[in-house]
């Protein structure tokens, strides 16, 4: 993985106060506006009153699993997720993640047909996370770089990976890779490990423990699920 898309994991920089909500993403299940912080900061808040209440997902627990998410994808060293903290705005609490200017040029379905190397971090954080919902919209472009948004439906104690990145199935990680994910799992010792079971429960703590430790024992990239739907749905 390149060194500019490397990062490690740090203390939040982003404002979580959000001022101001000058837009909304009509197309997204849940209320998901784009604000701005008290320094003028772009970003996506999720409020926890407007999450939509799920059959296999504890209510107002998706701002939570945006955050974590990202604070994974940081412990992995992998910039791959914009900063996302839980904040505060005009709708009560909820996720606050810095705002990805998509260039124009960009097609994430060309990437994915290609099973593009710069999509192999995104792949695996959907593993390691059970990212039920990795649609096509949810691959960003920007300044060269890829990014993945929109992880509410992630750490399910169940399997529940559903994503458009199967291109990966049966394929053996890059090496580089599989060290960041041994560095995970040695801190989900510490204060991650910790924030995930305060916020999602043990089980989800045991969970995500459980897929890290058997990816490294095993570290292919799983065949799609023939019991369940392997794609979410609409794909995009």
């Amino acid at each position: 993985m390149p060194d500019d898309e490397r990062r490690p994991a740090g203390p939040s920089t982003l404002i979580r106060q959000v001022t101001a909500v000058v837009g909304r993403f009509v197309a997204a299940s849940n209320a998901t506006l784009l604000a701005e912080t008290a320094d003028g900061t772009r970003v996506v808040y999720k409020p926890i009153a407007g999450e939509r209440p799920l059959w296999d997902f504890d209510p107002e627990t998706l701002a939570w699993r945006e955050v974590l998410a990202y604070e994974v994808a940081a412990a992995l060293s992998w910039d791959i997720v914009p900063e996302t903290v839980m904040g505060e705005g005009p709708y009560g609490p909820g996720s606050v993640q810095r705002y990805v200017e998509v260039d124009d040029d960009f097609d994430p379905v060309t990437l994915i047909q290609a099973a593009d190397t710069r999509l192999w971090p995104m792949a695996l954080l959907d593993v390691l996370i059970n990212n039920a919902d990795r649609k096509v919209g949810h691959v960003l472009g920007s300044e060269g770089r890829v990014f993945g948004v929109d992880h509410g439906l992630t750490f399910h104690t169940d399997d529940k990976l559903r994503t458009v990145l199967w291109a990966f199935s049966g394929m053996r990680a890059p090496r580089e890779l599989l060290g960041d994910i041994e560095q995970l799992e040695a801190r989900l010792d510490g204060e991650l490990g910790a924030q995930v079971t305060e916020t999602l429960g043990g089980s989800a703590f045991d969970s995500l423990r459980s897929r890290v430790r058997l990816f490294l024992d095993n570290p292919i990239h799983p065949e799609p699920p023939q019991d369940r739907p392997a794609v979410p749905w609409p794909p995009y």
